[in-house]
């Protein structure tokens, strides 16, 4: 019988006590370092240890966060946690970075591995990929419906894990550049400062409007855990590392009688559990629910409502008046009629030029008579500063809501982080064997892929652009309307031969596309391959198997594969990569650690010097629901939508700021680097835009009004 296990999040000791209370069974909690959610309060290390001993008598299991990628520069912190971890024993560790499931397989294999998914997968071939190298379990990309779950599970032995409840990313998981290039806040590094939340306004000139146009609705797919079980999904798992105690506990008590009824009961029960569950959630002060992708059948954009600000809760109005009262400031709200606020009470806060939300729990909250206004204590917080007239107030919790709950950790196991461990000695993380797939001599990869510029185009039309500065060679996105236009007996020719061009995947690749019932998929890769296009990017494991059994064919590793360090370099290499494309954000000091003074790696390395970076990757075409194409934030910088209507339809949003380290060619040249990418994918190819950018290249200028994204100061570090 299929074991259907209900997941909670712990980001906090208090919610790890209602999760437990409210009976999930099983838990997943992050540490002070290297997990995806570096803003919630997380584990001292003695606090995991308590909590961890106490959990494994009362039979639950606990799964540790470690989702993120890392640096060259911390393997050996990376290395010291794996080990600690190893020899605490948790149910598994759940991993984003190909570098850190290389690590814990091969230097401490009795580490369970769980795929994050920032892993971004969706298919049963991506699964698969990462089962053979030590993977029990895929926590699958949200973008997936109910059919495409079912083929997932039809294909593939690795259990499956589903999130069913809570805030959704507008963007894949794991592909998303946004917070990363606005201040180095890397959503793979736990530092996502919530972009999608953000106030935009229209600057098209189509009218002036502004609105929280990429803030969806939150998950709630309670009614369709009958579904779910029947699909054979392991674990059914509810977000919400960054929410309260109460929301934990609402959240988990509504889907624990859901699921009891799903493995006990008939029909009925489980109708009349349904009811229930939706009764508890009513008042779980999140945003409007909606099933997103669920249902395959549904066409309609119902998840996304640029009205509806990107915050939480009741919303109390805005603030009319702040004053001094003692020590405390206080702000003058009116509540809608009916109501009523108490001091323990929590509110969230927002400026009104949506600069900064900060959560404050309430130490004063009188209500002035003949009215329904209150003064409310406002924090004191520096990072947050003032409150102000006009901020929005938003009530997050009150204090009736906040039931007590048998403690898992006591209040004396605090503890103070990795205290415990001064005095013993710190282990090096070795240097991975990076074995690559084939041997070949430099005059050899020369010839295959020559040293010099290489130009990524959207679109086969694109391609006459490049005719006025040939590249070495052309990199060509992939999609299903590119694979029959290349392969018509019948088209215009192009200016680049087969051999010529670099077919590059787009790396969300998702079940209904990736099924190997899909005769589609594989004939239109061997009718390519057989037509002489046997160069290709893949950006997801799952790429890799499409091309068993092809003899001749070289693959190169994309930006969204994320060889970060040495490690998931390895890890990549194994998969059969012949080059490797680093990640967009990534920086120089990394580049060159992670490649250590390996010269001949440094050659099958393409380093991308120009790009408009997809900030966000959305997989639905929202040309229905936003109607622009450019708008700003509210400091004025200036974005691209960008909409297509491929088999899958997708939504891309580049900033107008475009990357760029052209001038540093010569540079990279003397470092060992000899490949060198413009892409060009994003807004319209304009033969002149292209002319100017090899001009500048020539002549090794700096690009005016360009970014350097991460390249030259890395990500972003607190100061505190």
């Amino acid at each position: 019988m299929n074991t259907f296990e209900l997941l909670a999040p712990a980001g906090s000791p208090e919610a790890l006590d209602a999760a437990v209370g409210e009976g999930a069974d099983a838990v997943y909690l992050g540490l002070k370092d290297f997990n995806a959610r570096m803003r919630s309060a997380n584990f001292t290390y003695s606090q995991f240890e308590t909590a961890l001993f106490r959990l494994k008598k009362m039979k639950k299991k606990v799964y540790v966060t470690v989702n993120t990628v890392f640096e060259q520069r911390e393997a050996d912190r990376m290395y010291q946690l794996l080990k600690y971890l190893a020899g605490q024993e948790p149910d598994a560790i759940i991993v984003q970075d190909f570098g850190v499931l290389e690590m814990a397989r091969l230097e401490f294999p009795s580490l369970r591995l769980h795929a994050s998914t920032q892993m971004n997968i969706a298919s049963a071939r991506g699964a698969n990929a990462l089962s053979r190298h030590g993977v029990s379990r895929v926590v699958l990309a949200r973008e997936l419906s109910l059919d495409e779950l079912k083929s997932v599970k039809k294909e593939t032995n690795l259990e499956l894990e589903v999130f069913v409840h809570g805030a959704l990313c507008v963007s894949v998981s794991g592909i998303c550049l946004f917070s990363s290039f606005l201040g180095g806040k890397s959503a793979n590094r736990g530092m996502c400062a919530q972009a999608c939340r953000r106030q935009y306004h229209i600057t098209d000139g189509s009218r002036e409007e502004s609105g929280y146009y990429f803030s969806p609705n939150d998950l709630q797919l309670l009614d369709r855990a009958p579904d779910l079980y029947e699909a054979g999904v392991k674990a059914l798992k509810i977000e919400g590392r960054m929410k309260s105690a109460s929301y934990v506990g609402a959240v988990v008590s509504a889907y624990r009688i859901v699921v009891d009824a799903v493995l006990t009961g008939g029909e009925e029960e489980i109708r009349q559990s349904i009811d229930k569950g939706r009764e508890i959630l009513r008042n779980d002060f999140a945003r409007a629910k909606t099933q997103y992708l669920f249902n395959s059948d549904e066409q309609n954009i119902d998840w996304l409502n640029p009205l509806q600000d990107g915050g939480t809760g009741i919303n109390l109005g805005t603030i009319q008046k702040v004053k001094s009262s003692g020590d405390k400031k206080l702000a003058l709200v009116t509540p809608p009629r009916g109501i009523t606020l108490s001091a323990r009470d929590s509110v969230r806060i927002h400026h009104s030029d949506d600069s900064g939300r900060i959560s404050h729990k309430l130490v004063y909250a009188e209500k002035q008579p003949h009215s329904n206004s209150y003064w409310i204590s406002v924090p004191l917080d520096q990072s947050f500063g003032e409150a102000k007239n006009g901020d929005y107030v938003y009530l997050i919790q009150t204090k009736e809501m906040r039931k007590r709950y048998a403690q898992i950790i006591p209040e004396n196991s605090g503890g103070k982080g990795q205290e415990k461990n001064k005095g013993q000695r710190k282990i090096s993380a070795p240097f991975p064997d990076i074995i690559l797939k084939k041997k070949e001599d430099s005059k050899t990869y020369a010839r295959i892929f020559p040293e010099g510029l290489y130009a990524a185009v959207s679109r086969p039309e694109d391609l006459y652009v490049l005719q006025s500065s040939r590249p070495q060679k052309a990199i060509l996105s992939l999609s299903r309307k590119t694979a029959k236009y290349l392969s018509a007996d019948n088209k215009p020719p192009l200016p680049f031969k087969p051999s010529e061009i670099i077919l590059s995947f787009d790396p969300f690749f998702p079940q209904q596309t990736a099924s190997r019932e899909n005769d589609a998929m594989i004939d239109e890769i061997k009718n390519l391959i057989n037509k002489g296009y046997t160069q290709y990017i893949v950006n997801n494991p799952g790429h890799f198997s499409l091309f068993k059994g092809y003899e001749k064919i070289r693959l190169i590793a994309g930006p969204w594969l994320y060889t970060f360090n040495s490690w998931s370099l390895s890890f990549v290499s194994s998969l059969g990569a012949d080059g490797f494309i680093p990640p967009l954000e990534n920086n120089r000091q990394n580049l060159e650690k992670t490649l250590g003074q390996d010269k001949k790696l440094r050659k099958m390395f393409f380093i991308t010097v120009f790009a408009w970076p997809p900030l966000f990757n959305i997989k639905a075409d929202l040309s229905s629901v936003l109607k622009f194409n450019y708008f700003a934030d509210n400091m004025d910088e200036n974005f691209l939508l960008v909409t297509e209507k491929n088999n899958i339809p997708a939504s891309y949003v580049y900033p107008q700021k475009y990357f760029s380290i052209t001038d540093k060619i010569p540079f990279l040249m003397e470092s060992g680097f000899s490949r060198f990418i413009l892409d060009l994918r994003g807004p319209a190819l304009k033969k002149n835009n292209y002319k100017d950018l090899i001009k500048a290249v020539k002549e090794g200028t700096p690009l005016p009004d360009s970014s350097r994204f991460n390249w030259k100061d890395g990500f972003y570090t607190s100061k505190e």
